[in-house]
């Protein structure tokens, strides 16, 4: 659980004078490429009515100093012509102090800090405190690597420093493996950030997620079904000629479509019928629950025994012929019964896990160096 900072997250919908569309949408190209790029996109998406905040990358974090890096600070005066020209807010990633100043100078309404920052504490403390005083809304993207202590870090240091307009952005994760989509949902872990912060805006980011617009719409879905507060979608007038990342980024027209599509659901319903059955529901989901945590416990007395036999017997704790058996038969039932297989192995290794360091507190050899899966 994060520390107690005294400072409570303000909701959404006080953090401008106007109202906000719901859900929460952010939408405009992934970078600021030109003038005459940025003031066509954000016209297009003004019409929409639907979009609070016109996004656009002037500073790119790429890894590679050759690439497209962003056109700098002139791009900050094509967001003030959006302002000017448009019912839209802008919102811009920031990455230095520095950043920050030249927003303020140049009337930016909100900032986001990027993944590849948000996973370095020491840039996240002096963004915060570069940010405090300031009012700006701040968007907070999860880390590159699924460290939830990291993303909990960033939201503490802000709040810390009197900073209560904040929102967590989830946009995946890195995989080391080659996948269909550019980074990894974990969706566990956005959800579990929610149980640290009640009150966090939580929104989600289905372009860098996919990585291609033919699953944008899929994982837009996704998002709004777990209750997530809104979307930041990468929008180009031409996708095709885009600079960085054209695969991911849809024209005003796709997203306009896209969000026609997509289907809004209630966070609770009033209706007496639904409540009581959804009651009913969640009773047997409680009762089974306590029935397997009874069951656990059980088999975790069993491995207590074993773990004496063995001692007993001068018995190695892990045995591969045992652990295979375990996964072979087990996978076989849960396939019969139509469990997820993946979702059982995991559990079978959890509860493996945990029996390998019940035996071996059993066999005296409980310290901090003892590995906690063999």
């Amino acid at each position: 659980m994060p520390k107690s900072t005294g400072m409570e997250i303000l909701p959404f919908e006080n953090w401008f004078k106007n109202s906000i569309n719901t859900p929460f949408l952010i939408a405009g190209p992934c970078s600021a490429e030109s003038s005459d790029q940025v003031m066509k996109t954000a016209r297009a998406i003004d019409k929409l009515n639907k979009v609070t905040l016109f996004r656009s990358g002037i500073w790119k974090p790429r890894t590679h100093p050759d690439s497209f890096n962003g056109v700098g600070v002139k791009g900050l005066k094509w967001m003030q012509q959006v302002k000017k020209e448009t019912s839209l807010r802008t919102l811009v990633e920031v990455a230095v102090p520095k950043h920050v100043e030249q927003c303020l100078a140049h009337e930016i309404d909100a900032v986001w800090i990027g993944a590849r920052t948000t996973s370095s504490p020491f840039a996240v403390q002096e963004l915060s405190e570069a940010l405090a005083g300031t009012n700006l809304p701040v968007f907070v993207k999860n880390p590159i690597n699924p460290d939830i202590g990291l993303w909990i870090g960033a939201i503490e240091r802000l709040l810390k420093e009197g900073i209560i307009k904040i929102a967590a952005i989830h946009r995946g994760f890195f995989p080391f493996e080659t996948t269909s989509l550019r980074n990894i949902p974990k969706w566990e872990v956005p959800i579990e950030l929610k149980q640290n912060f009640h009150e966090l805006p939580i929104l989600c980011d289905p372009s860098h997620i996919s990585g291609n617009v033919n699953y944008i719409k899929k994982i837009s879905q996704k998002a709004l079904d777990l209750n997530m507060d809104g979307l930041m979608i990468e929008t180009h007038i031409n996708p095709s000629s885009a600079l960085s990342d054209s695969e991911q980024q849809l024209t005003p027209h796709a997203l306009d479509e896209l969000i026609s599509k997509l289907v809004i659901r209630k966070s609770s319903s009033s209706d007496v019928g639904f409540a009581s059955l959804l009651d009913k529901l969640r009773n047997q989901i409680d009762s089974i629950d306590q029935q397997y945590l009874e069951l656990l416990a059980q088999r975790m007395k069993i491995v207590e025994k074993i773990g004496s036999y063995k001692k007993e017997n001068n018995v190695a704790i892990f045995q591969l012929d045992r652990w295979e058996e375990i996964i072979a038969t087990r996978m076989d039932l849960a396939e019969k019964i139509g469990l997820d297989k993946e979702f059982v192995l995991n559990f079978l290794k959890s509860v493996h896990k945990e029996s390998i360091q019940i035996q071996t507190k059993v066999m005296g050899n409980n310290n901090e160096n003892t590995p906690r899966n063999a």
